[in-house]
């Protein structure tokens, strides 16, 4: 018998999410890499200022719980490729904000209904009520995350 833990991969909340989130973003991926070249990171911006439109990199980083170089990275890319445009926020002249271009929007206005027909398809394996459930437990895993850090 083994001296060390045991940890259940397959039974551990933390890993099973991860996988998962991997497997949904993977698929989704792939459409908007080829369709647009996109990369996950570069999407995920898009989709939050399309939502959010005048955050700044540092708040999309945080919305999304993404890496600040990567959320740098993609900003670059974005704005590179003119997808992206950045302006002076209205009140405070020294914080950048950013919004999607006309080609950025472009992009958003097509990937949406692509990912809410992908997210229908997938949700049509729940009942109305397990529906419900889960956003309910996520929404309370979500609010919990911070709280548990405490215990690392």
């Amino acid at each position: 018998m083994s001296e060390h833990q045991v940890l259940e991969l397959d039974r551990f909340l933390p890993y099973r999410l991860s996988v998962l989130s991997n497997r949904l973003s993977h698929a989704i991926a792939r459409c908007y890499e080829t369709r647009f070249q996109l990369s996950v990171t570069e999407w995920r911006v898009i989709a939050v200022l399309g939502r959010f439109p005048g955050l700044s990199a540092n708040e999309v980083a945080e919305r999304t719980a993404m890496d600040k170089v990567a959320v740098s990275r993609a900003v670059a890319g974005l704005l590179e490729s003119k997808r992206l445009q950045r302006s002076l926020h209205d009140i405070d002249r020294r914080r950048s904000v950013l919004e999607l271009s006309e080609a950025g929007y472009a992009i958003f206005d097509a990937v949406v209904p692509l990912a809410l027909t992908y997210e229908r398809a997938l949700l049509d394996a729940l009942e109305p009520q397990e529906r419900q459930t889960l956003i309910a437990l996520l929404d309370k895993l979500g609010a919990n995350a911070k709280q548990a850090e405490s215990v690392l």
